[in-house]
């Protein structure tokens, strides 16, 4: 029967064309091109292979799933590691304590470029800070509050301009107050509704074109915004609602002195905005949640007070404290700063490393490990873009809103850039395994990349550590499609040496079958001759 089926298909072979070899290599060199541009396109925009996650997906729990007992042998024989990683939350998006203007700021860009620097997701996570500072459950007994409490949550930039000018009129009507200064009569006094403080804190952040402009509404706010605030610190022992409204109001006002502080700053008013950043350090000395102090060596750095920026890492660089990449390389500048106008490669490699060389390298070995993405926007290996307004720690988003601000000290130090470049790709021989066992600091999280591209604008290539190696799927789509392509090329070229060749293939394939299926029933002829009986079944099959 296979002898019959074998002649068919020989004779179904020599009917077709060359042509038909043609279309054939060719289709299918078309359709692994179109997949291999799928795969690798879905790689670079999610960082896996799309026929990976659905083979994973869809395919293993219908193949059985993974068996329990090695996942749960794993996950106890990594406990301690994963522990480490569940005990710090390494994946928190932060506010990020540098963010630009949106209006004076971000717009223009957006005015000059087309290009939008800013992804809604992180424009959303801006209206849940703003709806979390700025607002209070008391705010719908004010109407200009409440307003702007439905300002926070609208999506539509010119909405939310438009409720807050409407939040200022409101607060422009007057209102009578009874004021007994006789027993016997009473004086009616017209006194003015306090203004809006949050409706002149949208307006300067959304409205304003220029930094002068955003200052000057930030002004109004602070003085809108300090008569709340001493009204209700005095109230704010009366019970629960009055706490609430003057922690909010606490909060407003914290953020308009810190903005006002970043305007000068902004303006060249760079001792301004450090005696202002001092002042309100001091004054709440609790808020650590906006980070002043990344402010505030941002500026001392920019007046190159190295000896006042060494006395803030004092405070804040401390082992109990949360790092960051202004914390970690803004200490390596400075230990960096004393030995940078003299290293040289040739020398260090002749006589060895001094003592405070080695100090300078192993603070960069630890900035880098601690945020590996920074080194090569501050060596402009890589194009910066504007910083986002939220940021991963010890991810993309923060490595660029670091070198956004501070790639022109570290050039205003001399010779700092080139131990940089001498010494930052020594750090990851001490870390070979970085998501697994870390140096100085807790193992990398996995999940930088994904939310950095969430953070991050589509137009930037998100930078990720460790280097991931291509997909398999992309591999061997690419082998499959240039195999077709080249068979499809030399059909085309040849198209009767490629005939006689696959009529050869096939032949050889049908011969080898038909070998195997004689091999078969001579076995079969052989075992019913010498009546060979049937393997005994065990004691559990018998009964």
């Amino acid at each position: 029967m296979l002898t019959v089926v074998s002649a068919e298909v020989s004779m179904f072979l020599n009917t077709l064309t060359p042509k038909f070899y043609v279309a054939l290599t060719g289709t299918s060199s078309l359709i692994s091109g179109l997949i291999l541009i799928f795969e690798w396109w879905y790689f670079r925009k999610y960082g896996t292979s799309f026929i990976e996650q659905v083979s994973v997906s869809h395919l293993r729990p219908l193949l059985g799933g993974v068996d329990n007992n090695s996942s749960n042998n794993s996950n106890s024989s990594n406990g301690d590691s994963d522990s480490n990683r569940q005990s710090v939350s390494e994946c928190k998006v932060w506010r990020n304590p540098l963010n630009l203007f949106r209006g004076a700021e971000y717009n223009r860009y957006t005015w000059v470029t087309g290009r939008e620097p800013l992804t809604y997701y992180d424009m959303n996570l801006s209206a849940q800070d703003h709806q979390t500072f700025f607002t209070c459950d008391s705010d719908h007994l004010r109407p200009a509050d409440a307003i702007m409490q439905k300002a926070w949550r609208e999506r539509n930039p010119q909405a939310r301009i438009s409720a807050a000018h409407e939040a200022l009129e409101i607060n422009e009507i007057r209102s009578r107050v009874e004021v007994p200064l006789i027993a016997s009569s009473t004086i009616w006094e017209i006194k003015l509704l306090p203004k809006c403080a949050t409706a002149y804190i949208l307006l300067a952040e959304e409205e304003a074109t220029t930094i002068a402009e955003a200052e000057k509404l930030f002004k109004q706010a602070l003085k809108a915004g300090d008569g709340c605030y001493r009204r209700s610190q005095q109230l704010q022992h009366h019970g629960s609602q009055y706490e609430a409204q003057h922690r909010r109001d606490t909060n407003v006002l914290v953020y308009i002195k810190r903005r006002l502080a970043m305007c000068a700053r902004r303006l060249g008013r760079t001792r301004e905005a450090v005696k202002m950043m001092r002042d309100l350090m001091k004054e709440f000395p609790l808020l650590s949640m906006f980070n002043i102090h990344e402010n505030l060596l941002e500026a001392l750095l920019e007046l190159q007070a190295y000896a006042d920026v060494q006395a803030v890492l004092a405070k804040y660089d401390d082992i109990s404290l949360p790092k960051s990449a202004t914390i970690c390389y803004t200490a390596a500048l400075l230990k960096a700063r004393a030995v940078s106008d003299k290293f040289s490669p040739e020398a260090a490699s002749r006589r060895g490393l001094s003592t405070a060389e080695m100090n300078a390298v192993e603070a960069i070995h630890r900035a880098v490990e601690f945020n590996p993405h920074v080194p090569k926007y501050l060596l402009e290996m890589k194009s910066l873009i504007l910083p986002p307004e939220h940021i991963l720690k010890r991810g993309d988003s923060e490595a660029i809103a670091y070198a956004f601000f501070h790639l022109a000290h570290w050039k205003r130090v001399e010779g700092a850039l080139n131990l940089l470049h001498c010494t930052w790709e020594g750090t990851f021989r001490m870390i070979p395994y970085p998501l697994e066992k870390g140096h100085l600091f807790y193992p990398y999280p996995i999940c930088t990349e994904t939310a950095d591209r969430e953070l991050l604008p589509s137009f930037h290539e998100v930078s990720v550590y460790p280097k991931k190696e291509l997909p398999f799927f992309i591999l061997f789509t690419a082998g499959l499609c240039s195999f077709t392509a080249m068979l499809a090329l030399l059909t085309h070229q040849f198209p009767e040496l490629m005939g006689v060749f696959a009529k050869a293939m096939i032949d050889i394939f049908c011969s080898a079958e038909l070998r195997d299926w004689n091999c078969q029933s001579i076995f079969m002829r052989v075992e019913d001759e010498l009546e060979i009986p049937p393997a005994p079944q065990s004691q559990h099959f018998q009964n």
